[in-house]
C-alpha cells in the first residue's frame, strides 16, 4: 500500500494542515502503516490500531506540543510517534538505541510525560495543568486513559483531587470494552455534540447562576439533571467526582470526535470525554483475538500467525501455571490472585479448571495484595502472581499488610531481572534490594525450572510471606521431580569444587556461574536463598578461597551480594570480592541476553571479572583445605 497522506506528514502542523475530507483516509494509512511495522518488529499492536482516529483527532485540534497530551501505559501510542515525526524510526521500535515502545521525554518534546505503568496519566495531566494555572499559560493538557487503567485506584485518587482543584483538564476516557451498535453510536455521538455545544453549556451556565438566587430550586434542577443524564449516559460517577461528563461517542467517527473535541476546547474546568473504540480495530486477528494482538513478535501480515521459536524447554512462567493447578488440585483452601495479568502470568490454565479459585482483580497491585491479606488472615492461601516491576507498586502493602502481619501469602514474581524490548520502565531490575530489608520475608530464587517448583512449594508450605523470584523466558530444559519437596530453609548448595576462587550466584545466574566455574576451576555455589541468607556456608567458603564473587540479575545496590558482604563483614572475614550485578543506572531496551554479556552478567564476563580480580589483588598464601 502507498502511504501518499502519511508521507506528508512529519510532525502534527503538517497534518493541521490537511483539509478535513482527507483525515479518513489517512486515518486509513496510518493503520495500515503500523500494521506492516509492527508485523516485522514485533510490539503492542491491538491497543493502537484501536487509537488511530482518536490520535488524529487529538492532534487535529489541540495544538501540541504546546498543548500537552499525556497517555495512559503507552500501549496506544504508536500512532501518535508515527504522527510525531519518527514514521522513519519505526524499523528500530523496541530495539537497542531504537524507538522505544512507550511515550519517553527524551525521545520527543510530543512524549510529554514518560510512561510504561498504567493509570499516571490522570495525575501527571493534572500536574501539568495546575503548573499551567500558577504560571498564567493558557495550555489545554488532555489525558489519554484507558477503561482498564481506569481500574486502579490512582486513577479514582487523580480524579478526586482533579474535581476538587477546578484546573483545566481533559480526560479521554478510551473504552475498548464496551461495544457500540449503530444506533446507539449514531445518538450518543449526537449527545456529545449537544453536551459539549457552546449553546447547551451557556444555557446551563446561565441556568445555574439565576436558580442559585432561589437555593431550593437550584438544588431541585441540579438533581433531575443528574438523575436524568444518569438514565442516559453512565457518567454521574465522573460527574459527582467534579468532573462534566460528555459521551460515550464512536471513537473511529472522526466527524464526531472533531466536532467533540473543538467544542471541548472552548470549555473550562475538569471535563471527560468517555470514547468508544474496538481494539485491534481494521485488522481482522486481532480484531478477532485482541488479547493475543495485544503485544507480539514479528508476524505473517496475510495470515496474521506469529514467528514460533523452535520447541524447546517450558517458560518458566508455564512452570509456574502448572504448579498452581497442581496445588490447587490438592488443596482447595489455594487462591490464585493477579492484577489484571492472567496470560502474562501463564494462569489461563488455572482460571479455567478452578473458576471458584481464581481471581482477577484489574490493573490494582496494592488491592491485590491487601486483598490476599485479609484471605491469609482467614486461614486461605493466596499465591500472587505479579511481575517484579509491578509489585514495585504494592510495596507498602507488603511490608504492612502482609510482612508485620507474618501472612502467609506467596508472592510468584515473574520478570524478575532483564526483560528486553519493553526497557527501563519494564525490567526486573530491583526486587532483591527492595525486599530483603523486609523482615521475616523469606526471598529464594531458583536456578532452573525444576528447583522453581520446589521453591513454590517451600513458599506456599511456609507459615509466613514469601517470595520466588524467576526470570522471563525458558528454562533450561531439565527434567522436572513428579514429586514436590520443601526445601530447607535458607541452606544454598555447592555445585562445583574448585580451586582460589568461589562463585555464589543467585537464580538466573547460576547456569553462567557454573559454565565459568569450569573455566576458572573456581567453587560455584547456587545460594537459592537472598533470605535468610546461608550465612555459615558463605563464612566456610570464604575462610577456604582466596577470592570470592557474588553474581546475580539484580541491582548490585542493596542486592544479594550486598547481602553477602554484609555477611563477610559481620563475621571479620576479609578478602577481595567482586559483586557483580546490574549497573547503577536505568538498562533501557534491547536483547536481553546481549545486555546480559554486555554487562558482564554470561560466562564470558564472570570470567573476566575473576581475571581482574586476581590481577588487581596480590595473592596471599592461605591454607586450603578443599
Amino acid at each position: 500500500m502507498s502511504y501518499t497522506l502519511l508521507e506528508q506528514i512529519n510532525d502534527p502542523q503538517d497534518l493541521r494542515a490537511l483539509p478535513r475530507r482527507s483525515l479518513a483516509a489517512l486515518a486509513d494509512e496510518l493503520r495500515a502503516f503500523l500494521i506492516e511495522s509492527v508485523s516485522r518488529t514485533g510490539g503492542h499492536l491491538s491497543a493502537g490500531l484501536g487509537t488511530v482516529e482518536l490520535t488524529i483527532a487529538l492532534h487535529y485540534v489541540f495544538n501540541t506540543p504546546g498543548d500537552r497530551l499525556v497517555w495512559d501505559v503507552g500501549h496506544q501510542s504508536y500512532p501518535h510517534k508515527i504522527l510525531t515525526g519518527r514514521r522513519d524510526r519505526f524499523p528500530t521500535l523496541r530495539r537497542q538505541g531504537g524507538l522505544s515502545g512507550f511515550p519517553k521525554r527524551d525521545e520527543s518534546p510530543y512524549d510529554t510525560f514518560g510512561v510504561g505503568h498504567s493509570s499516571t496519566s490522570i495525575s501527571a495531566a493534572l500536574g501539568m495543568a495546575v503548573a499551567a494555572q500558577r504560571a498564567g499559560i493558557k495550555r489545554e493538557v488532555v489525558a489519554v486513559i484507558g477503561d482498564g487503567a481506569m481500574t486502579a485506584g490512582m486513577a479514582f485518587e487523580a480524579l478526586n483531587n482533579a474535581g476538587s482543584l477546578d484546573a483545566d483538564l481533559l480526560v479521554v476516557l478510551n473504552d475498548n470494552e464496551m461495544s457500540i451498535s449503530p444506533n446507539v453510536g449514531a445518538f450518543s455521538s449526537y449527545l456529545a455534540k449537544l453536551l459539549s455545544s457552546r449553546l447547551y453549556n451557556s444555557v446551563r451556565q446561565g441556568a445555574d447562576r439565576t436558580l442559585k438566587i432561589l437555593p431550593p430550586i437550584h438544588e431541585l434542577a441540579r438533581r433531575a439533571e443528574e438523575h436524568v443524564k444518569g438514565m442516559v449516559t453512565p457518567g454521574t460517577l465522573f460527574e459527582e467526582l467534579g468532573f462534566t461528563y460528555y459521551g460515550p461517542i464512536d471513537g473511529h467517527d472522526l466527524d464526531a470526535l472533531l466536532a467533540t473535541l473543538e467544542n471541548l476546547k472552548r470549555i473550562s474546568g475538569p471535563r471527560l470525554l468517555h470514547v468508544i473504540t474496538k481494539k485491534g480495530k481494521g485488522y481482522a486477528p486481532a480484531e478477532a483475538d485482541p488479547c493475543v494482538y495485544h503485544g507480539v513478535t514479528a508476524f505473517d501480515l496475510g495470515t496474521g500467525k506469529m514467528e514460533k521459536k523452535p520447541g524447546g524447554a517450558p517458560s518458566y512462567t508455564q512452570v509456574f501455571g502448572d504448579w498452581l493447578c497442581e496445588m490447587a488440585a490438592r488443596d482447595a483452601q489455594l487462591v490464585g490472585i493477579t492484577p489484571a495479568m492472567r496470560e502474562g502470568s501463564g494462569m489461563v490454565a488455572f482460571s479455567e479448571r478452578f473458576p471458584a479459585q481464581y481471581f482477577d482483580v484489574g490493573i490494582a497491585e496494592q488491592h491485590a495484595l491487601t486483598f490476599a491479606a485479609g484471605l491469609a488472615a482467614e486461614g486461605m492461601r493466596p499465591v500472587v502472581a505479579i511481575y517484579s516491576t509491578f509489585l514495585q507498586r504494592a510495596y507498602d502493602q507488603l511490608v504492612h499488610d502482609i510482612a508485620i502481619q507474618k501472612l502467609p501469602v506467596l508472592l510468584a514474581v515473574d520478570r524478575a531481572g532483564l526483560v528486553g524490548a519493553d526497557g527501563a520502565t519494564h525490567q526486573g531490575s530491583f526486587d532483591f534490594s527492595y525486599l530483603r530489608c523486609i523482615p521475616d520475608l523469606v526471598i529464594m530464587a531458583p536456578k532452573d525450572e525444576n528447583e522453581l517448583r520446589h521453591m513454590l512449594y517451600t513458599g506456599y508450605r511456609h507459615d509466613g510471606p514469601a517470595v520466588v523470584r524467576y526470570p522471563r523466558g525458558s528454562g533450561h530444559g531439565v527434567a522436572l521431580d513428579a514429586e514436590l519437596r520443601a526445601l530447607p530453609l535458607g541452606r544454598g548448595e555447592v555445585l562445583r569444587r574448585g580451586r582460589e576462587t568461589a562463585i555464589l550466584a543467585f537464580g538466573s545466574r547460576v547456569a553462567a556461574a557454573l559454565a565459568a566455574g569450569e573455566v576458572l576451576d573456581a567453587t560455584v555455589v547456587n545460594m537459592r536463598f537472598v533470605k535468610p541468607l546461608d550465612e555459615a556456608l558463605v563464612q566456610e567458603i570464604a575462610e577456604r578461597h582466596q577470592f570470592l564473587i557474588t553474581v546475580e540479575e539484580n541491582a548490585v545496590a542493596g542486592g544479594a551480594g550486598s547481602a553477602v558482604a554484609e555477611c563477610l563483614a559481620a563475621r571479620g572475614c576479609q578478602l577481595p570480592l567482586a559483586l557483580l550485578g546490574l549497573p547503577d543506572h536505568f538498562v533501557e531496551q534491547g536483547d536481553a541476553a546481549a545486555q546480559l554479556a554486555a554487562l558482564g552478567l554470561d560466562r564470558d564476563g564472570i570470567v573476566r571479572a575473576a581475571q581482574a580480580l586476581k590481577q588487581t589483588h596480590s595473592l596471599v598464601p592461605k591454607n586450603l583445605a578443599l
